[in-house]
């Protein structure tokens, strides 16, 4: 058996696999691919309809938030964000605490003034900061809500009093809260929505308009939402797979079913690594990612010999991101207990001939 722990693009649902696969070859029974229907076709509208209205029940979002599918990943929101919404004149409020976030800050510059209201990268992104002002003058306030690189998550959110922006891309769905209280999300897909080559954002209307500066078509958030996320062909195949990882998700008791399995999954592998003194988690315990775990050996000359037996055991995607090292395992939503259990036994049992 195979244990995918990649950060993204990461492990989608066997369920969502077979389906996909089938359509394939016949879509609803219609002798066609999904790879060849028509994008402006009623075949694909009832996908894309599905897709829309099963984000915004697993949400709970109100009528006054419109869901759209894009194309350009969460990179793109890192401009297409201040694009839409920040005058040169004006200052947006970000909170740095990771590499997303520090590449969001840097595109939002090219737009308009950026207020950055707190770091971690004084001790390298391995805490999120909490004690920090938001300017009440801001146009918007800015954060990311969970750091796949670092293994950070933000376990609240923060009161603004202006206009909350999220990127969600590697914790959206994992975990109930008011999704409401944002005014726009973005999240590329491909870690527990579906596969890549689809960001979806969530946006409340009355955020937009108010730049002066002319904007192209594809970057308008408006026009989007008038052309119902078809001003340009789609992702078909990608949103497809949104579609059936909805479904799933639905059926495995939607959000809040999902958050109970990821808390026992980051439960069990936590403790794991607190108690073998062979491992060492690198991020304040506060501030612990249940999406994804990063951790180090104290040892760091077994490193090489630990990733040998994840791979002889059928665990992928265990090294960490090239920039800080160490191991790394995604928690995501359609990742199964019994590879998390899988993970922690090899540790156990590799800690008892090592440590």
């Amino acid at each position: 058996m195979v244990h995918n722990f990649n950060a993204g693009p990461s492990i989608l649902p066997k369920e969502v696999l077979e389906q996909a696969g089938k359509a394939l070859f016949d879509f609803n029974q219609t002798g066609l691919s999904i790879l060849e229907i028509g994008h402006r076709t009623a075949l694909f509208k009832e996908v894309i309809d599905e897709s829309v209205a099963t984000v915004k029940e697993l949400m709970g979002l109100d009528n006054e938030h419109e869901v759209l599918f894009l194309h350009g990943g969460a990179s793109t929101q890192f401009f297409q964000v201040p694009m839409n919404l920040l005058n040169e004149d004006e200052t947006a409020a970000y909170l740095d605490c990771g590499v997303w976030g520090s590449k969001a800050i840097k595109e939002a510059k090219l737009f308009g003034k950026v207020e950055i209201v707190a770091s971690s990268k004084d001790k390298n992104y391995t805490y999120i900061p909490k004690d920090f002002t938001i300017p009440p003058l801001a146009k918007y306030f800015h954060f990311t809500t969970n750091n796949t690189i670092e293994g950070t998550q933000a376990h609240f959110v923060p009161d603004t009093g202006i206009p909350l922006i999220a990127d969600m891309s590697s914790d959206i769905m994992s975990r109930t809260m008011d999704f409401n209280r944002f005014s726009l999300i973005y999240a590329g897909a491909q870690k527990n929505m579906g596969a890549a080559g689809v960001n979806i954002v969530i946006v409340k209307k009355d955020i937009l308009g108010k730049v002066i500066r002319k904007l192209p078509a594809m970057m308008d958030y408006r026009q989007h939402i008038e052309a119902g996320s078809l001003l340009n062909t789609p992702p078909v195949f990608a949103i497809y797979i949104c579609m059936l990882t909805l479904r799933w998700l639905k059926a495995k008791g939607g959000v809040a079913g999902i958050e109970k399995v990821n808390e026992t999954k980051a439960q069990l592998l936590y403790d794991t690594l607190d108690k073998l003194t062979i491992f060492q988690p690198t991020v304040r315990m506060e501030d612990r990612s249940k999406m994804n775990v990063v951790f180090i050996m104290k040892d760091a000359v077994l490193e090489k010999e630990f990733l040998d037996a994840c791979k002889e055991n059928g665990m992928i995607g265990i090294k960490g991101h090239r920039s800080v090292g160490g191991f790394r395992a995604s928690l995501y939503n359609a990742l199964p207990l019994e590879s998390v259990k899988a993970l922690t036994d090899l540790m156990k049992e590799f800690a008892r001939r090592k440590g």
